[in-house]
């Protein structure tokens, strides 16, 4: 998968998860260099090598940690800037004009929004990359991320913002609403347990229904509200263009996105 060896700095969660995959699926352990001040249990026992002397011109560099860490991290790597090793970033609201300014401007980077459910190999990654990023980079990148879930590219990196708002939040909006579902259910007399057991799989089910149908979102809610009956009289509140779904989905993503503008201009 990596030609070269491959450096990760930081190793949390979203590392971890992005490590196991590519573990799975055939990365020798002894290719992978880690940087991590808080090592897990897990990750001592992979085999990779840990907190040691990089190699000299690793082929991907992996920038994991969080965007407060970054100015403190980032000088670990910088000998490797400005040559042949690619730079991936999944940190959010670092922008590759920061990442160009501490790496010199002739390093190739590549700029990566991630989501949660990588950690279970179902997420979906945003990546675009600066001037000096190739489209050998641009596959390079794509086949690692595509251990942990679907890739897109961006046709900008102003475009980041909106998959911020959208996908990079979005999973915390799915799991609020299924808390909002199971409390529905409790409040109709169903047992806490049950509710939430129900709330859980119906989300699960329908997210993996919209991406495996041939129908659109919108022709599959159609196809399951029959005229006058229980679906759409639920849908008639969620679908009221004034107080239901869709307004405050519209201020949700926007307000992320907005937040993120916030943190890119600092």
């Amino acid at each position: 998968m990596v030609q070269g060896g491959l450096v990760l700095l930081g190793c949390g969660k979203m590392g971890s998860a992005m490590l196991a995959g590519w573990l799975d699926r055939g990365l020798p352990p002894g290719a992978v260099h880690v940087i991590d001040p808080k090592p897990s249990d897990w990750l001592r026992g992979t085999g990779v090598n840990l907190n040691g002397d990089l190699p000299e011109a690793p082929a991907i560099a992996l920038v994991a940690v969080k965007p407060q860490m970054m100015g403190e991290a980032l000088p670990a790597l910088k000998a490797l800037g400005g040559g042949g090793t690619l730079f991936l970033s999944i940190a959010a609201g670092t922008p590759i004009a920061a990442l160009e300014a501490a790496l010199g401007a002739g390093t190739p980077i590549v700029r990566a929004m991630p989501n949660t459910p990588a950690a279970v190999a179902r997420g979906i990654t945003a990546i675009v990359g600066n001037a000096q990023a190739t489209p050998t980079h641009l596959d390079a990148t794509e086949t690692l991320l595509s251990a942990v879930g679907q890739v897109v590219r961006l046709e900008s990196e102003e475009q980041m913002d909106a998959v911020t708002g959208l996908s990079g939040s979005g999973p915390a909006y799915v799991f609020h609403m299924i808390e909002c579902m199971a409390r529905a259910g409790e409040a109709q007399g169903l047992a806490p347990d049950l509710a939430m057991r129900l709330a859980k799989a119906t989300v699960a089910g329908a997210g993996a229904l919209a991406e495996a149908a041939d129908e659109t979102p919108a022709e599959l809610r159609v196809n399951v509200t029959s005229p006058n009956g229980t679906t759409q009289a639920g849908l008639e509140v969620l679908m009221d263009p004034a107080t239901g779904l869709p307004p405050l989905m519209m201020r949700t993503v926007a307000a992320a996105a907005d937040r993120s503008r916030e943190l890119r201009n600092g």
